[in-house]
């Protein structure tokens, strides 16, 4: 087996779970290396709010697609499909285990199954975000819902860049099927998924605790750095949870506390919706991310497994 996915709501401890597995693999003699399947972390400059692991804390462990993006610059999943893929069939050459890691649901599913992305018409994206900038992005998820209620319930709501793409996958095939996600998913490849979960109350609390200490360690510094880059100009970056809020802070348009608030909210919706795109991985193995007796179990049988 060479590839493996660690998954998990944002707060479960992937990161530091993924390299006790290079460690694991290491002391049977395998080597391992790691690529990363969150979103935000693929941009340059976006530390703390992202959590992102500093080259100290890496332990030596190759990390794979960190800062690879301007925040300028427009975060694809197609791109990084084969981006990621590339990235993995040359850790498969060498003879290497490649452990994607990551919480950004389709990411993840774009690498570890057989999705497909349609192309792109710029004068049909054009309109429809045209659309969105007038309507805002419910009346837009309405639309969707309308032509198809299945694709709609898997969009979420408020985010205008996934509404877009979906009505127009739909305009250009003529399918709506065609901007939904597979219900059994066909595997690019063999992989094993490790689903790491934590109980609400506990995560609630982790994640409320990581969004107060973001802010001690200088989020609003980092995202003071980040303007003259061109962060309020991108697409993708100055809409990431944490970012917006300390932008609007930094512009005065909403007080520490109010930024703060928003960000703890917002963060646990999001880890909501991680936990039931997860669920949606019916051959992973789930353990308790808080239970240090199984994890260490599982770092053991997947190292003597391959």
């Amino acid at each position: 087996m060479t590839l493996i996915a660690i998954v998990g709501a944002t707060g479960t401890g992937k990161s530091d779970f993924a390299l006790d597995l290079t460690e694991a693999f290491g002391r049977v003699g395998r080597a391992a290396e790691i690529v990363n399947a969150d979103a935000m972390q693929l941009y340059r400059g976006m530390d703390i709010g992202t959590a992102k692991l500093g080259l100290g804390d890496r332990r030596g462990v190759p990390h794979h697609l960190l800062d690879v993006l301007d925040v300028t610059e427009e975060a694809s999943v197609a791109a990084y499909q084969a981006h990621a893929r590339a990235v993995i069939d040359d850790l498969e050459a060498r003879g290497e285990v490649a452990l994607l890691v990551g919480g950004s649901g389709l990411y993840v599913s774009s690498v570890i199954h057989d999705f497909r992305f349609p192309g792109t018409d710029p004068a049909i994206r054009a309109r429809l975000e045209a659309q969105l900038a007038e309507l805002g992005p419910g009346m837009m998820h309405a639309r969707l819902r309308s032509i198809d209620a299945d694709t709609a319930a898997s969009v979420d709501a408020q985010n205008g860049r996934r509404i877009v793409r979906a009505l127009e996958v739909i305009e250009l095939t003529g399918s709506p099927k065609a901007a939904r996600l597979p219900d059994e998913p066909v595997p690019w490849r063999e992989h094993r998924i490790i689903h790491l979960r934590s109980e609400r109350a506990r995560l609630v609390e982790r994640l409320d605790a990581r969004v107060e200490r973001m802010w001690r360690a200088g989020l609003l510094d980092e995202v003071r750095e980040l303007v003259p880059r061109g962060i309020e100009h991108g697409v993708t970056a100055r809409k990431a949870i944490g970012y917006a809020q300390a932008l609007a802070e930094l512009h005065g348009r909403m007080p520490r506390a109010e930024a703060i608030a928003e960000t703890q909210q917002l963060t646990r919706t999001y880890a909501r919706r991680q936990v039931g795109w997860f669920a949606r991985y019916r051959d992973a193995t789930t353990i308790d991310a808080d239970d240090v007796v199984s994890r260490g179990a599982e770092l053991a049988r997947q190292a003597a497994l391959d």
